[in-house]
């Protein structure tokens, strides 16, 4: 691939978006990746292991209009020659993606992960995604979203990095250990957690780990709920802990996503999984080799940045 890919991503670098560090990482490792623009700075947070080797290529565009920043790009790109460029996000990183693409005569793609779809009209959406050499969908809901305002796309998953998340002996003669590991905002459902956590009548221990603007709003909740002593917000953490969190826990929860136990949002059905779940100790080592075996069959990290790198160089040779 002549001159490699250009991406232009969010604020970079940023703590909740470990999925962009591990692809950028692994593009940067193929020799694919020639440059990172972010459109606007990070969150300051820590830094993810892997990080530091990234921050020396980004490059923080000036405030101003999609095409602003696209000519602000060309600007700094140089004499740099790229084969194309990749937004990481379907908003701002895209629009900024796909002006500055048509200036350097080269093709441009998105990558779509969640929220980000939302931002865009549904007609824009669908227009950008028409004129993309490629749009990639991070998981099925994503994918469908697009499908359903006329965009198509190629479902991409994010992996999961087997090696540094390995699993320990499970720990003994201890109250159930319960983790939830997200930014503390409205759409992971850590209120609908704490409201189940309320409604246990077993021994527990949470920790919700992260940070967010609802920290305080969760505060009260644990207090207005009496749960001071069993519920602790852990703050934030980075993959160099996180291990150690996982493998501290009998059972992570993810409140806010539907899944094969409970819907989303009903703290009481939520609670008797819980307790179920506390009954059943046989089920936690079962449930957690099943669903590692799942994960290194379809999400570990080296196949699926494999899997995206091999699509991104076809499309951008």
């Amino acid at each position: 691939m002549r001159g490699g890919i250009a991406v232009v991503t969010s604020g970079f670098p940023r703590r909740s978006e470990t999925f962009l560090l591990n692809e950028l990482l692994a593009l940067d490792a193929r020799g694919a990746l020639a440059a990172v623009f972010a459109t606007k700075p990070g969150d300051g947070g820590s830094l993810h292991p892997g990080c530091r080797r990234l921050l020396r290529r980004v490059e923080v565009l000036p405030g101003g209009s999609p095409s602003a920043q696209a000519a602000s790009l060309l600007e700094r790109l140089g004499a740099r020659r790229v084969a194309g460029v990749h937004g990481y996000f379907a908003h701002r990183p895209a629009a900024v993606a796909a002006h500055a693409a048509r200036r350097l005569g080269v093709p441009f793609g998105f990558s779509v992960h969640a929220r980000d779809a939302r931002k865009v009209a549904p007609p824009v959406l669908a227009a950008r995604a028409r004129r993309a050499a490629c749009v990639i969908a991070c998981n099925r809901d994503v994918a469908a979203e697009l499908a359903r305002v006329g965009a198509p796309s190629r479902l991409l998953p994010h992996g999961v990095d087997t090696h540094r998340f390995r699993p320990r002996p499970e720990p003994r003669g201890v109250p159930l250990r319960l983790l939830a590991v997200g930014r503390l905002v409205e759409k992971k459902g850590f209120e609908t957690l704490i409201e189940a956590a309320a409604r246990l009548t077993i021994p527990f221990q949470l920790r919700i780990v992260g940070e967010g603007p609802r920290r305080a709003r969760l505060a009260r909740a644990i207090a207005a709920a009496g749960l001071a002593e069993r519920v602790t917000l852990a703050g934030p953490s980075t993959h160099a802990d996180l291990p150690t969190e996982y493998a501290r826990a009998h059972v992570v929860v993810v409140p806010s996503v539907p899944g094969i136990l409970v819907p989303p949002g009903d703290a009481q059905v939520l609670a008797g999984a819980l307790e179920l779940l506390a009954r059943r100790p046989d089920w936690w080592e079962r449930l957690g080799r099943q669903g590692r075996v799942h994960v290194e069959g379809r999400f570990e990290l080296a196949r699926c940045t494999e899997r995206l790198g091999r699509v991104l160089e076809r499309v951008y040779a």
